[in-house]
């Protein structure tokens, strides 16, 4: 069995079983029956838990005349959300907050949870941040046809009807690759900020990992609002008005 988190050991012990029985039920086989959920689903539970209790907390204590400091706090998370969006996509920008707000909030808090004893940094595997890119894949996408129905398809087509045929395989590598692009960097700047400060925290455990430590929180929210803002930008594609 491999080595598990604590909370994923937890998990484990509880509901081994009925994760067995709803593999099966796909075809699929755990590699590990005593152990089939991973570290990484895991923490993305534990995140989402987190998130789900803070909002809650904040929904119960919302106040007008004597807001408290998590008011204050995600009031000023979702004013910045909305400026970027609105900057971005425009006066219709509102109905979109929502969701930016929460993949910024949840991939920073995946990528900050690692810097925690005894937690691991859940987007530092690649199937992870795969997801939360094929969530902003198929968002964006969803907006496009509720804003522009079925017109939505003439953004596959290009500008002039004669570059048709060349502009559609061309949009749909694009489109395809946006997947790849918000998977890689995300993965790849979390897995080399965990392993490097893993690194130097083993080598000189006093002091200079202090350092890189710093440098992964910069790049831990530097990373969310790089996700973030490549959501905005796609939304803001595919409800573009022609002219």
């Amino acid at each position: 069995m491999p080595e598990q988190l604590w909370f994923t050991e937890i998990l484990n012990r509880l509901f081994a079983g009925p994760v067995n029985a709803f593999l099966h039920v796909l075809g699929i086989t755990a590699k590990h029956p005593a152990a089939p959920i991973p570290d990484s689903f895991a923490m993305e539970l534990l995140v989402f838990g987190f998130l789900l209790i803070v909002f809650l907390l904040v929904r119960s204590r919302l106040s007008v005349e004597s807001p408290g400091a998590l008011q204050h706090a995600f009031e000023g998370i979702e004013e910045f959300v909305a400026g970027q969006s609105h900057e971005i996509i425009g006066h219709h920008s509102e109905q979109y907050t929502a969701f930016f707000a929460i993949v910024f909030l949840f991939i920073l808090v995946c990528n900050l949870i690692g810097l925690l004893p005894g937690f691991d940094s859940p987007t530092g595997v690649a199937y992870v941040p795969l997801g939360c890119a094929i969530c902003s894949f198929v968002y964006y996408h969803a907006q496009g046809f509720k804003h522009a129905g079925i017109g939505y398809l003439k953004h596959f087509l290009g500008p002039i009807p004669a570059l048709a045929p060349l502009m559609l395989p061309i949009e749909l590598i694009s489109h395809t690759a946006r997947l790849l692009s918000l998977t890689v960097r995300l993965w790849a700047n979390i897995f080399a900020g965990d392993l490097v400060t893993l690194v130097f925290f083993s080598m000189i455990p006093i002091g200079v990992p202090i350092i890189f430590l710093s440098l992964h929180i910069v790049v831990a929210v530097l990373q969310a609002y790089v996700f973030m803002l490549l959501s905005i930008i796609y939304v803001s594609g595919a409800v573009a008005e022609e002219h």
